[in-house]
């Protein structure tokens, strides 16, 4: 389905289904709202009943003088008292259906955008690299955040709001008929052209409400692009510039946001213009109905309360109607995150992997990220279980981009990659992403504690296990001498440890995995000389036994790989075995130098 072009109903049809487990609360909250239409019926009449038995002497109503016992003459200090009394239950009710609805509302609301932003998170983290490289993650972040509450606006707040404003106008202008059918005909006569201006406001606010969410999410692009890269944006002495650019996306955010403001205000000013003409018509025929003695003076109080009420659910389905365009439009772009098909999808069949070989073959392999330019062309090597490969070329080459499709990261455009003679797409995809430890050029650390890091490649691990992974990635040592040891947290993205101390802790991460394919990926480039010794060290213990895959600028990194590949162009140019040549390696495709 396409998002721009979905209606209204549509849209809440799709959200009123994810929220379909708390129906039962929702109509809940249906029922509690119902209960304000009687009271709000019940408000006007202890008014009319003081004025008509007390002031006129005319006779209370028989439930009333039921309700308080008071016979047939009842005298006028019990009727004050009775009528006092009858406004202090309803109010009491009153507030009692409110705190109630409040508290009911406010419990499913919560619940409901917690499970829709779990909803959200879940798939945004299954979409394919490609996605997020195209969108940003500031995009989904916003999305998730900020636009998955439109399914509270809508399910909570919009439609059965909606729905209980229409009952109340429907029950306000049968008891206004009932009291001076005329008279109600008048109040009525401003009615469409209040829905007419509701109409036209809600189509004008929809574009704005979308243009204002895209310029919200940019604002936000630019804040987590400075703060994430702080270190650099200092380093440039660029803080201004950055600041610049944020003020520039927020400003026009701000003219949008305007531009709405002025549309509510003439809708508003056009409602309350039409609201006060209505009033003095039903003002002036009533004050003739009652000089003419159709109408009594409390029937026409009650008439003008009923009146006040009626204009209100009109306005109150007109303002609701406006404010759902910010909450439908919230609602596209979450709904398209939600629908966004993953571009590595497991295959209706796919088999499991428990542990593989690391037999690799590449036959015809060719990718691009986009159709006019490819990156890898026609790939064609073999590896053996327990082979190491390493991989060289100028930056841009493609030698990452080689790793990312054997983790499925993205898919080939052409050709077939074989893990233990099956195509990787043929595998479940957690299954086959099971079968891989990664050590990057830059470690990624999350901000909790050394052990939890090292523990992130197989949650809950026993702290032997994980000491054992950190003496092995040579990262004990220091570890302990820290003041918290293990328990010592990294700061946002490891900041609070060196360059070497985060690697060595990546490096533990992959032997605590114990998975039968390594990938590392420049993991010495950007250390001294001495750390890089006793990195090396702990990568030649983490190699042993597993199929490996290195990229490395310096070519006396790669001096004991069996295998060495040279990417320039997308295309294998040198293919040559190394120190450790082992048989089985061999070349299908491209030439060599």
């Amino acid at each position: 389905m396409n998002r721009k072009k979905s209606t209204d109903w549509q849209i809440c049809r799709k959200l009123l289904q994810l929220a379909r487990p708390f129906w039962l609360h929702i109509g809940g909250m249906f029922v509690l709202s119902l209960l304000a239409t009687p009271l709000s019926l019940l408000s006007p009449l202890p008014l009319k009943i003081g004025v008509d038995s007390l002031l006129s002497d005319r006779p209370a109503p028989g439930w009333f003088t039921s309700m308080f016992f008071l016979g047939n003459a009842p005298s006028t200090p019990r009727m004050l008292l009775s009528v006092a009394a009858l406004v202090v239950i309803i109010a009491v009710v009153g507030q009692i259906q409110e705190i109630a609805s409040l508290f009911l509302s406010t419990f499913t609301s919560q619940r409901l955008m917690l499970r829709f932003r779990t909803l959200l998170f879940h798939n945004a983290q299954r979409l394919s690299l490609a996605y997020h490289d195209s969108k940003g993650t500031s995009d989904s972040t916003y999305r998730i955040q900020y636009d998955a509450s439109a399914i509270d606006g809508i399910a909570t707040e919009g439609v059965f709001p909606f729905l209980t404003s229409l009952i109340t106008l429907i029950a306000m202008i049968s008891v206004t008929m009932r009291l001076d059918f005329q008279l109600a005909l008048v109040g009525l006569a401003v009615a469409p052209a209040m829905l007419i201006c509701a109409h036209f406001n809600r189509r004008r606010m929809r574009g704005h409400w979308r243009e204002w969410k895209v310029l919200e999410s940019s604002a936000l692009s630019v804040l987590q692009e400075a703060l994430g890269a702080i270190r650099v944006v200092k380093a440039f002495g660029q803080e201004d510039h950055e600041e610049r650019r944020f003020v520039d996306r927020a400003q026009q955010g701000m003219k949008v946001r305007l531009k709405i403001t002025v549309n509510q205000s003439v809708y508003s000013f056009m409602i309350a213009s039409i609201t006060a003409l209505g009033t003095a018509a039903v003002l002036w025929v009533g004050f003739s109905h009652v000089r003419s003695g159709v109408l009594t003076l409390g029937n026409l109080l009650l008439v003008m309360a009923y009146l006040t009420r009626l204009y209100e659910p009109i306005r109150s389905i007109g303002k609701r109607s406006a404010n759902l365009q910010n909450q439908l439009a919230s609602a596209e772009r979450a709904l398209a995150l939600l629908d966004q098909s993953r571009d590595v999808p497991d295959r209706p069949h796919a088999r499991r992997l428990e542990r593989a070989t690391g037999r690799i073959s590449f036959h015809d392999v060719s990718f691009g990220y986009e159709s006019s330019r490819q990156v890898l062309q026609n790939l064609n090597f073999e590896v053996s279980p327990g082979a190491r490969v390493g991989i060289a070329g100028r930056t841009g080459a493609g030698k990452t981009t080689l790793l990312s499709l054997l983790t499925r990261f993205y898919d080939p455009v052409d050709g077939q990659i074989l893990l233990d003679g099956v195509d990787l797409r043929d595998y479940k995809l957690n299954d086959l992403r099971g079968q891989f430890a990664i050590v990057l050029q830059e470690p990624v650390l999350f901000s909790t504690t050394i052990g939890e890091n090292i523990a992130y490649a197989c949650p809950g691990a026993p702290q032997e296990q994980i000491i054992a992974a950190a003496r092995a990635a040579n990262a004990h040592d220091f570890i302990i001498e820290l003041p918290d040891g293990y328990d010592t947290l990294v700061g946002e993205r490891g900041m609070r440890l060196s360059g070497g101390e985060r690697q060595r802790i990546s490096l533990a991460r992959a032997f605590l995995k114990d998975a039968p394919i390594l990938m590392l990926d420049e993991p010495t480039s950007s250390v001294d000389v001495k750390t890089e010794a006793a990195i090396l060290e702990a990568m030649e213990r983490l190699m042993k036994g597993r199929t490996t895959f290195m990229i490395a600028h310096r070519l006396s990194t790669l001096e004991k790989c069996d295998l060495r590949l040279e990417i320039e162009h997308g295309e294998v140019v040198v293919q040559e075995a190394g120190a450790g040549g082992m048989p089985g390696l061999m070349h299908t495709g491209s030439q060599p130098s």
